[in-house]
């Protein structure tokens, strides 16, 4: 390799009138193609707030697969929140993971928002098989600290 660089050098100190060109040696490396493996069963979180629906699909450990938004498919402002925004959100991540073999997924609901019935109702009409749902939005037990009393 390094006789290529000095004959392109030598090439180039010839044909240049006083400019030489030094030719550096690049190493590319080869990106082995990822190999996707088969998960049958898995777990759908689904984060359901005012502003916008996200969709995670994961395997059983909680390593992700596909996520999918409101704002990836083409939604904009107060139309991410829709319930129609979290069943075409809900398509769009199954049509993804179909190439996992994905079949099986334990639902996990986050927040308070219109997205949170419809998009696992899209779960199952897509042809995801729902085994279980289980409500994690967090609640405060106590909250935050209350504001000092107001002096007039």
């Amino acid at each position: 390799m390094t006789e290529e660089i000095k004959k392109n050098i030598s090439e180039n100190k010839e044909t240049a009138t006083g400019d030489v060109t030094v030719a550096k040696e690049v190493v590319v490396k080869k990106r082995r193609s990822k190999k996707k493996r088969l998960v049958s069963r898995g777990q759908a979180h689904i984060l359901a707030t005012y502003n916008n629906t996200i969709v995670t699909l994961t395997d059983p450990t909680g390593g992700v697969l596909v996520i999918c938004s409101a704002g990836q498919v083409g939604f904009k402002g107060a139309k991410k929140a829709t319930p129609y925004a979290a069943g075409i959100i809900v398509k769009t991540a199954v049509e993804k993971v179909k190439d996992y073999g994905l079949k099986d997924v334990d639902v996990f609901v986050k927040g308070v928002g219109m997205g949170r019935d419809s998009s696992i109702r899209a779960l199952y009409a897509n042809g995801l098989n729902v085994s279980s749902i289980k409500d994690v939005t967090p609640v405060p037990h106590n909250g935050c600290r209350p504001r000092r009393p107001r002096r007039v």
